[in-house]
């Protein structure tokens, strides 16, 4: 049975239709992911089922008793509470199931008989309720989500109050998770997540959360290894594709040409007929030409297809950059610190022409002061900088802070044009033109820098770096406000940027979290570790992921063999002081059942069970397994068993190494 059911769905905002007859279904444990442009009716959508927006005809209808969870641009948190108990707060449930625990355990106290019996089952009934919800791994559940989106330790006891927007955020969505909802909503989920956060996310999404997520996102990366179907919300209509984003992409290019074959064909039926009618509605054949027009406009009116239409993509063509030389820009040395928190030093980078650089790392590691130092922006600590003297410069920033608010589109563009012009004048309707290219129409081009979005802003800016040729584009963020195919766009402009003759191809220096535009533009990778290192390595971001999990997993691996190392050192160490004591020297002549066994044997056997052991532990943490009943109690069984096998193999093994 679906967990939700939306049929015939219609919104409108004034006079413009924004759903039309949406129809969708959303089974158990599905991830689905809504796409489209801008204002398309994504998020009128999850208003739609969250309640909050009741549409103007249709139905919604939920399965009885599930939970829905929504993830607010605007999370609300108790006044007073720490990030730690806001967190908790998402077991709520769980906490009044612990409390209705202690008091049945009072109550059994004093109880007897028929009472006693009945305190005994909802005992048991609690306990396994108890286990469902995770009870018994709840702090380290809290512990690791705060710690996969980014939030510190240190943070832990810091009132909410405190924190930034940002970090709100990533608490708000942390609750969001640990509620384990049926039905999971997120709008733009990786807006304020840094790289390893959206990795966090993409994979608790995908392997351990366990409900159906509808899922709004410009994260191609996400969307592709997340989602299992596309839903596409387009000029009010909704169209679903099974599997993920990069399926999407090439059957929607399918479906277009099939429709427009269609339609061609449908529209040389209409010319054919409109040719007969002209030419015998006057004639002898006059009846059959009124029959035929009249199945005409019957055709015209219920079969007849829409043209399929692209819709408009701005207009990114970046002009050929200029000479400027074997060396763009040049730092030797490059150091800079806030405090007592060094964030890079020592740094020494060359910019050459054609060079791809991404700039990865963790917010607040240091990236977006790396680029204000290198520009000068800023004074350094230490170190040189050598600039080309026919280097020019295209700084996308991540905030636009330096833009006049009150200065209109056209006019920002105007200005920026004729910051380039070397005669200084730029026409009025030239930079009507390029806003236009940009997508911005009449009016809005008429809009002040304060009264735009940001994907607007961000359009704005990306149309001024093309009003100039220039030989190094330096972009923070560029792709946060955008949609995906305005993403996309710029993407191709990035990758065909300049030419790759000596001295003639653009050089880009950029910092992003969308790792879909890292991988696709950037040949080179200036990684931040947060702790004031950085590292350069030399490929693509997937070769640099494929290195680090393997990485990880050797590190893992060492990890989990001198933890295995030390634990049969410590039991040995406390089953050998058992035996020196007098009344454990003592050995019975009768063999036991390991009495066979090599000394090595025995050391195998116990390395063995202990390392079974702890991936039981290990397995107790994992929320497929501590949300599974059966299968706790399954594996504490086998732990309990273990446990006591491996008591008479230290015995046998003390004893062993205690003769001579």
């Amino acid at each position: 049975m679906p967990l939700l059911t939306l049929s015939g769905i219609r919104h409108e905002f004034s006079t413009r239709v924004v759903l039309d007859g949406a129809t969708l279904g959303v089974e158990p444990g599905e991830k689905i992911g809504l796409v489209g442009r801008n204002g398309a009716g994504k998020s009128t959508l999850l208003r739609v089922i969250t309640g909050d927006l009741t549409p103007d005809q249709g139905s919604m209808q939920l399965a009885r008793s599930i939970r829905v969870g929504h993830l607010s641009q605007h999370p609300e948190f108790v006044p007073g509470d720490t990030l730690r108990q806001a967190a908790g707060r998402a077991f709520d449930r769980l906490h009044a199931a612990q409390a209705e625990l202690e008091k049945v355990y009072e109550d059994m106290a004093s109880a007897e008989g028929d009472g006693l019996e009945r305190l005994m089952e909802k005992q048991a009934e609690l306990d396994t309720r108890l286990e469902q919800l995770g009870g018994y791994a709840v702090d380290h559940r809290i512990d690791a989500t705060l710690h996969g989106l980014g939030l510190e330790d240190d943070r832990f006891d810091q009132p909410v109050d405190t924190l930034s927007g940002g970090q709100k955020a990533r608490l708000g969505l942390a609750r969001l998770l640990l509620e384990s909802p049926d039905l999971l909503l997120l709008d733009e989920p990786t807006n304020h997540l840094d790289i390893l956060g959206r990795r966090w996310l993409e994979t608790f999404l995908a392997e351990e959360f366990k409900g159906a997520v509808m899922l709004i996102s410009h994260d191609r990366w996400l969307l592709d290894r997340v989602v299992t179907r596309i839903v596409e919300v387009e000029a009010g209509q909704v169209r679903e594709y099974p599997g993920n984003y990069k399926a999407f992409i090439e059957q929607r290019r399918e479906r277009k040409i099939v429709e427009g074959r269609i339609h061609s064909k449908q529209l040389d039926k209409i010319r054919s007929e409109e040719a007969y009618i002209r030419k015998y509605k006057g004639g002898q054949r006059a009846k059959q030409a009124r029959g035929r027009e009249a199945r005409l406009d019957r055709f015209k009116e219920n079969e007849l297809s829409e043209r399929p239409v692209e819709l408009d993509v701005m207009s990114l063509n970046l002009p050929k950059p200029p000479r400027a030389g074997d060396v763009l820009i040049a730092v030797e040395h490059l150091a800079k610190a806030y405090g007592d928190c060094q964030l890079f030093s020592d740094l020494s980078l060359s910019l050459r022409p054609g060079d791809r650089i991404g700039v990865i790392g963790p917010n607040g590691a240091g990236k977006t002061t790396l680029i204000r130092a290198m520009l000068e922006d800023i004074e350094s600590d230490a170190g040189t900088i050598r600039r080309s003297p026919r280097l020019s410069v295209g700084w996308f920033r991540q905030t636009q802070d330096h833009i006049d608010p009150e200065r209109e589109v056209w006019q920002y563009l105007q200005k920026t044009m004729a910051d380039a012009n070397p005669n200084g004048q730029v026409r009025e309707q030239d930079a009507r033109d390029l806003a236009g290219a940009f997508l911005f129409s009449g009016s809005e081009m008429e809009k002040q820098v304060r009264l735009l979005s940001g994907g607007e802003r961000a359009r704005m800016v990306l149309a001024g770096l093309v009003a100039s040729p220039l030989n190094l584009l330096v972009l923070d963020e560029p792709s946060n406000h955008l949609d995906i195919p305005s993403a996309e766009r710029l993407e191709q402009s990035l990758v065909n940027y300049g030419d790759e003759k000596k001295g003639r191809g653009g050089a880009v220096f950029l910092i992003s979290h969308d790792r879909a535009l890292i991988e696709a533009t950037c040949t080179t990778l200036l990684i931040f570790d947060g702790e004031g290192s950085i590292r350069v390595f030399n490929g693509r971001y997937s070769e640099w992921m494929e290195i680090e999990r393997k990485q990880e997993a050797e590190a893992e691996a060492k990890i989990v063999a001198d933890r295995d190392r030390a634990a049969t050192k410590e039991r040995a160490a406390k089953a050998k002081k058992e035996t020196s004591k007098p009344a454990s020297k003592k050995r019975s002549n009768a063999p036991s059942a390991h009495s066979k066994l090599s000394l090595k044997e025995l050391e195998k056997r116990i390395e063995h069970t202990e390392r079974r052991i702890r991936e039981i532990d290990d397995s107790m943490m994992d929320s497929k397994v501590y949300t599974d009943g059966k299968k706790t109690r399954k594996l504490q069984q086998e732990r309990e068993r273990l446990s006591a096998e491996i008591e008479p193999l230290e015995f046998e093994w003390s004893c062993r190494a205690e003769d001579p």
